[in-house]
């Protein structure tokens, strides 16, 4: 039988790591969520040799052993927790050639847990041209570790690192620093207070206290004459321990390490001055984005009609396969029309990640980070706020939790609060389907598709109402606190295909996996709804419309669609819907986009499959869902339902409503309480109610 070993690898942000796990993973992994928290976790697994299995787990980047944050403390309590099933056997740090001094603060501080460390230079592929020459042999014996150059690039020096991980019994254990350096006295008293508890790991549990403030762990409790320290004095060793480090880093990379500084600068700088000015900075970070709208529309457009057709066939085919019945028409009517209702989006939800992506993987994203907190400060938020802001196009929940990393609680909830404006991809379908049916497929100046301005201007539009919302927040909110911001500045790279690649891939199949599950639920559910009746009427509608509709002009095919008008009218959810008509018909709409309202509550993206499964319910037509919605008529004002007036409504109602269960459920979780996901339920979405009313009361 083959041996399983576990393998933690660690490094700090923008080191490459996760380029790191997927060289050496491939498409063996997975991505779940560690017990009892929401974090995201990576693991996969690799064969090291016939009788060797490594299972492999990305933990969240930090730069310490130091936490300040959720995602940092997954790191600590792993690698001091034995009796975790993942405790590591081996721990690889990743680290940046570039950046090799500050990497190496973090990898010291693991080694001195006496767990067997190895070192991966990543980006080796750099040296010759930054300059950079490194006496490897003379750096491992100093750090008492193996190292392995590679490039996740070029993906080279993966075999030596696996070998290295094979053979990990071989490593020293020897700290690169003793813990009682720090403070004879305080160590020795606390190595005679707890003789049996290894000193470095004890430092570091009575030293997360500190760092948390407020999280509710055990003190260390006076014993055998130590007493412990305050919160200042504890810092101040903190700081001492962090350049007691330096001072060994900085010796030992003097010994090992040439730059040649000529060779290190030049393009990083040149475009550093572009790309974060304080005018064309901006300038260019909306250019892009007004760029990848515009691809997004133009690039998508054959694969999504393609995929239309493909749904609509497929309906056909099993209705003209499978014998007529109850299960066939839940199939054709229900669940295709469901389920093709949200894959049609996919090609423009897979090019918006891929956008992202290669965004995040060139170093671009950092960048507006730093551009962006000149403007956040002014609202009550700082530059981290960023990432959950832009993070919050893809979703919002992995969003509201990328506020943990904000260390101001003030700064951190308003965060929270005003995510859910930033425009989703949930939202991306809804967009899509209502700006196609709303705004001309034309030109401006004869190069500026209108649908892609539409759909950038939705997308600034829900950026601009998140930072309003904060001032305004920050306003409201009576909370004390300091802040600081730092960020990472990385260096330009030219993007890894395989990263991205991964991430597409992922992304949307997470979107899809996700969203299917619901529409497949609710879809079903719809059919049911809209294929009985609570009355008469619905039993006899066939006699009741011929009865009373003029049948000598009208074909056989208008004939039934009436019918199946009538019986929808009649069904319990015509019934439910007529219901909240008066509420929305103020709006601009019917009874059918009410239903899909009050379902997409479940998940934004449930609207267009609502609606899909809900057109699709005794009609016998060759239409798609497209052209059926732009069939449909406004049975108040009469003309076409979906008019210019009613689609701006419904885009401005989506862009503010809070139409997300998932979301209000995980805010819950991160602020601890009901109150703020409840102020935020009907503080949006009332907001959403007026500024809907009065777009379509003024455009109609």
């Amino acid at each position: 039988m083959s041996k399983q070993i576990n393998v933690a690898l660690v490094g700090n942000p923008n080191t490459g790591k996760t380029s790191v796990f997927n060289n050496l993973t491939g498409l063996n992994q997975k991505v779940g969520n560690y017990p009892g928290i929401t974090v995201d976790k990576k693991e996969g697994s690799i064969k090291l040799s016939r009788n060797l299995k490594a299972h492999i787990l990305d933990l969240p980047g930090t730069y310490s052993l130091n936490a300040t944050s959720l995602d940092e403390n997954v790191v600590i309590e792993l690698l001091m927790n034995k009796k975790d099933k993942d405790y590591p056997d081996v721990v690889v740090v990743v680290s940046d050639i570039e950046n090799l001094k500050r990497n190496l603060l973090l990898f010291t501080q693991i080694k001195d847990l006496g767990l067997p460390t190895i070192l991966a230079i990543n980006m080796a592929d750099r040296m010759e041209r930054k300059g950079i020459e490194l006496d490897v042999e003379g750096l491992e014996k100093r750090l008492n570790t193996k190292i392995s150059l590679i490039s996740a690039r070029k993906g080279t020096g993966f075999d030596g690192l696996k070998q290295q991980i094979a053979n990990y019994q071989n490593l020293s254990t020897k700290p690169c620093l003793q813990a009682s350096e720090i403070d004879t006295e305080y160590f020795g008293a606390l190595r005679k207070a707890y003789p049996n508890q290894d000193l470095y790991k004890l430092w570091l549990v009575i030293t997360q206290d500190v760092n948390f403030g407020t999280t509710k762990r055990n003190e260390i409790q006076t014993q055998n004459g130590f007493t412990p320290k305050s919160t200042s004095d504890l810092k101040r060793l903190q700081q001492k321990e962090t350049i007691k480090r330096y001072q060994f880093i900085n010796e030992t990379l003097k010994a090992t390490l040439t730059k040649d500084l000529a060779l290190a600068k030049g393009l990083r700088a040149t475009l550093d001055r572009i790309l974060i000015h304080k005018v064309w900075g901006y300038v260019i970070f909306v250019a892009i984005l007004f760029l990848i709208f515009q691809t997004i529309y133009e690039w998508s457009a054959y694969p999504m009609d393609l995929i239309d057709e493909s749904f609509l066939k497929l309906s056909e085919f099993v209705t003209s396969t499978l014998p007529p019945g109850m299960f066939t028409d839940l199939i054709s009517e229900g669940i295709i029309p469901g389920i093709g209702g949200i894959v049609i989006f996919v090609p423009q939800i897979a090019f918006l990640f891929l956008f992202i992506s290669i965004l995040e993987e060139t170093g671009y994203m950092s960048r507006v980070v730093f551009l962006m907190d000149r403007i956040m400060r002014k609202f009550g938020m700082s530059g981290k706020s960023v990432v959950p802001l832009i993070s919050g196009t893809a979703c919002a929940i992995p969003a509201v939790m990328a506020a943990r990393n904000i260390e101001s609680w003030k700064e951190r909830l308003v965060t929270i609060l005003v995510v859910p404006f930033t425009t989703c991809s949930a939202r991306l379908p809804v967009y899509l389907i209502i700006i196609a049916l709303v705004i001309p497929d034309e030109r401006w100046l004869g190069l500026f598709n209108y649908q892609g301005i539409t759909l950038m201007l939705l997308y600034l539009l829900g950026f601009a109402t998140a930072v309003l919302s904060g001032w305004l927040a920050s306003k409201v909110l009576k909370i004390k606190f300091k802040s600081y911001f730092v960020v990472e500045m990385p260096d330009y790279k030219m993007p890894i295909l395989k990263n991205i690649a991964f991430t597409v891939f992922e992304k949307t199949k997470s979107f899809v996996v996700g969203a299917g599950k619901i529409i497949l639920a609710i879809s079903i559910i719809l059919w049911v709804l809209a294929s009985y009746g609570p009355t008469d009427d619905f039993d006899n509608a066939e006699e009741i419309v011929t009865n009373n509709i003029e049948t000598e002009n009208l074909t056989q095919e208008e004939i039934d669609t009436k019918i199946a008008s009538y019986k929808l009218k009649n069904s319990y959810i015509g019934h439910a819907g007529r219901a909240i008509e008066p509420v929305v018909t103020p709006l601009g709409y019917d009874w059918k986009i009410g239903i899909a309202i009050i379902s997409s509550f479940a998940a934004r993206e449930v609207f267009v499959g609502t609606l899909a499964t809900i057109y699709s319910v005794g009609s016998e037509d060759e239409q798609t869902i497209k052209k059926r919605m732009a069939a449909e008529t406004n049975p108040v004002l009469g003309g076409p339902l979906f008019t210019f007036a009613s689609g701006i409504s419904l885009l401005l109602f989506y862009a503010f409503a809070m139409q997300c269960m998932s979301t209000l459920a995980i805010v819950k979780i991160e602020t601890g309480t009901w109150k703020w996901p409840l102020i935020q339920l009907f503080g949006m979405s009332g907001f959403a109610y007026v500024v809907a009313f009065l777009a379509f009361q003024i455009l109609k």
